[in-house]
């Protein structure tokens, strides 16, 4: 036989689901109002039907005691079962639906009762607050049991008090009372209370259609994954409400984009400043994989709208990725420059053998020295003109390669710039772009020409200013030059007349170098050569640093 299977152990509390939860709670809430309300209504209307009741007795007694006759009847009879007082007040009893009304001389003997036996003898209760004058109400023990009572004095023509008269009504009238009150307040009770189910169950099933009928539990581990994936994820992430600001930054989007979490409920445009990076973030720039420049990094940008009318947009850092695209691009014009330079080498050294062969020496050495002193005036001529070695360099490298492409590389005569610079790296990237835009467009590669006799491209470096501090650079080509209608387009990210390279986009060259110039506090700007080209100028008011101190024998 197969073993018995264990019984299931009853598990009591809490459904899981968040619909089930959500309507058990809003229920018993509205239960506990409902009892609570209930509650209230019915603690102080037990004092107001004793009240009503104390009161009615009082009228009842007053009414009773400014009838003349009685007071007249009371000095002039005795107290008996058929006297005149008990028969007006026996009147009186049936006449108001009271429980007794019973007069009393003065000695507190009654005049007149419900009981008959009773007329003729002293009260039960204390009648000396009325006999001084003073209307009472109160709840009280008497011989027909509890009852609310009235007493009032009784005054003969001339105003003495010549009794007292008190007047009960029943207490199990006021209870019933109460009592026929209380199925009626709980049927109120009742259909607030059903109001209030069928509201909660509303709710409720808005809650399971929006929580997806998730547990608590699900949506806890949920939120917990969701800020891992956020703040693990090397992707930048912005989100943002339907408004316009910002609601989650994660931990790579504060470091590319240099926020913190102090921005959260921002704006974007008062987190970020006008520029392309608010203006894609904010979906003003429509596309996909748009590129936009923050700081010195290059970012890649995608925004997606969100059902809530908000949107998210991820970033990612294409900076490194976009150095080693231009690195691969010099890399390559290198390769093609050594080869040309392979090509131009072989043809030297067949013209050299031909000349030692033909056994004319001194042609063959005259050859060798102007094929050998082009290159190291070249190279003295930048060297002598530009102190740093970063950049110097860099022009030395670029005018073989632009030797190579049939262009000529110049550094102007007024040229003169110390090794002072605050910042090389920055303008080594500022002069890279601007001479390689320079050399594309003197060769003819934005219209697809191969070059001409005369391109030329001129580099000028100078010191400006009353402190000696600014630095201007300059760079000239005789290109086909910048229309006056894109002289400020050419510096936004994106934006190009060339033909994306087989490692990614273009367009971040210009948008990087005004960044790199702003970023120091300078400009860039664009206008026509004397030769009919362009001319790229740049500005940087404190790119060389305070000159140091010269030694001297006393500071030695």
């Amino acid at each position: 036989m197969s073993p018995t299977p264990p019984a299931r152990r009853l598990r009591l509390g809490l459904p899981r689901r968040v619909f089930s939860q959500v309507l058990l709670m809003q229920v018993a809430i509205a239960a506990g109002v409902a009892v609570l309300a209930t509650g209230l209504f019915l603690a102080p209307l037990s004092d107001q039907l004793d009240d009503q009741a104390m009161r009615r007795a009082l009228a009842i007694a007053q009414t009773t005691a400014a009838q003349p006759r009685i007071a007249q009847d009371l000095s002039s009879s005795r107290p008996t079962a058929d006297g005149p007082v008990q028969s007006a007040a026996e009147r009186i009893r049936q006449a108001s639906g009271a429980e007794y009304v019973v007069i009393m001389n003065k000695k507190g003997v009654r005049w007149s009762h419900t009981d008959r036996d009773e007329v003729g003898r002293v009260v039960s209760t204390d009648p000396s607050d009325a006999l001084a004058g003073r209307d009472v109400m109160e709840i009280d023990n008497g011989t027909l049991g509890r009852s609310a009572r009235g007493k009032v004095p009784l005054r003969d023509a001339g105003g003495t008090i010549v009794g007292a008269v008190s007047v009960g009504i029943e207490y199990d009238s006021v209870r019933a009372r109460l009592i026929h009150t209380i199925p009626s307040l709980f049927a109120y009770a009742g259909g607030a209370l059903a109001v209030g189910a069928l509201a909660a169950y509303l709710i409720s099933r808005r809650v399971h259609r929006q929580t997806r009928d998730l547990a608590f539990s699900d949506i806890s581990a949920l939120l917990a994954e969701r800020e891992a994936m956020l703040h693990g994820i090397r992707e930048g992430v912005v989100a943002l409400d339907r408004d316009g600001r910002i609601r989650l930054l994660n931990d790579e989007a504060q470091r590319l984009l240099g926020l913190g979490t102090e921005v959260l409920g921002q704006p974007l445009e008062a987190a970020l400043g006008e520029g392309r990076t608010a203006d894609v973030l904010s979906g003003r720039v429509a596309g996909t994989d748009l590129l936009t420049v923050r700081g010195r990094r290059v970012l890649v940008a995608n925004r997606m709208p969100t059902d809530d009318g908000g949107a998210v947009a991820t970033l990612r850092d294409r900076t490194e990725l976009e150095q080693l695209g231009r690195e691969l691009d010099s890399t390559r014009g290198l390769i093609d420059a050594l080869r040309a330079q392979d090509h131009e080498h072989a043809n030297r050294m067949h013209t050299l053998l031909g000349l030692l062969e033909l056994e004319m020496y001194e042609e063959a050495a005259e050859f060798v020295g102007e094929v050998a002193g082009a290159h190291r005036v070249t190279a003295e001529q930048i060297t002598e003109k530009i102190h740093d070695p970063l950049l110097s360099a860099l022009l030395v490298g670029k005018a073989t390669v632009a030797a190579e492409r049939g262009v000529t590389l110049a550094v102007s005569e007024d040229t003169a710039l110390p090794d002072r610079l605050v910042d090389p790296g920055g303008l080594v990237t500022i002069v890279g772009n601007l001479v390689d835009n320079a050399l594309d467009a003197a060769t003819g590669l934005r219209d697809g020409a191969v070059g001409n006799e005369h391109a030329r491209v001129e580099v000028a470096l100078r010191i400006e200013g009353l402190e000696g501090r600014t630095v201007v650079l300059r760079v000239r080509d005789t290109g086909p030059g910048v229309p006056a209608d894109r002289r400020e387009s050419v510096f936004t990210e994106g934006w190009t007349t060339k033909e994306p390279p087989a490692h990614g986009k273009r367009g971040i060259g210009l948008a990087l170098v005004r960044r790199l110039a702003e970023r120091q506090g300078g400009s860039v700007a664009v206008g026509a050569a004397p030769d009919g080209g362009a001319e790229f100028t740049v500005v940087l008011p404190e790119g060389l640093a305070e000159p140091r101190p010269v030694a001297t024998e006393e500071t030695r």
